[in-house]
């Protein structure tokens, strides 16, 4: 199994940025996508940002394209998503994912990324963002 949690959450103004980060353990090697979604309150939840464990693909929601970052640092089995230019309609549960699937990136690249694509999650950190 793998864990996942997320920290660097918070309170933003209108322009600001965060970094999210996404500390994994467990059984990380067999792991091939890591990705965020987030879900605002009485929303479904969107995909976000995805990065293929090799660092060599990424893929970002048309909303965030631009202003978001996705990374990794393997040596820290730790995930980052850096924001700037946060808009209110940013604010969100943030959650960090992981897929077992060899040709995750393959499928997230060609369909609108499914929460059931990712086999393992974290608990979420918020993200408010004030107008």
């Amino acid at each position: 199994r793998v864990q996942l949690v997320e920290s660097g959450g918070g309170s933003v103004q209108a322009g600001g940025s965060l970094k999210l980060s996404c500390q994994a353990s467990g059984n990380v090697a067999g792991i091939y996508c890591l990705g965020w979604f987030r879900q605002a309150p009485g929303k479904e939840r969107e995909p976000v940002a995805f990065i293929h464990t090799d660092a060599r693909s990424t893929h970002y929601g048309d909303s965030v394209m631009g202003r978001f970052s996705i990374s990794q640092d393997k040596a820290k089995d730790t995930l980052y998503l850096q924001m700037i230019s946060l808009k209110p309609e940013d604010a969100a549960m943030y959650y960090c994912a992981a897929s077992s699937a060899f040709n995750c990136m393959t499928v997230i690249r060609t369909h609108v990324p499914r929460s059931s694509l990712f086999d393992y999650w974290g608990r979420g950190t918020q993200v408010t963002v004030s107008s």
